[in-house]
């Protein structure tokens, strides 16, 4: 699994973040997505999906 982001969409919405806060985080500054694992743990495989499939704005790619 490969994970990116467009911070350009970012909205700030958050929703990422709760759903998997060990591949996202937000800056303190705008709320925009900061990615923190580009490629995470099959652990992480399911909440990462589901942070791509619940942002607003679409900002969240996973390629598998």
């Amino acid at each position: 699994m490969k994970v990116s982001v467009d911070t350009d969409k970012c909205c700030g919405a958050g929703t990422c973040v709760l759903v998997a806060p060990d591949v996202f985080d937000q800056g303190e500054d705008d709320g925009i997505v900061i990615l923190l694992e580009e490629t995470p743990g099959e652990e992480l495989h399911a909440a990462t999906r589901e942070a791509a499939s619940v942002c607003p704005a679409g900002a969240i790619t996973v390629a598998e």
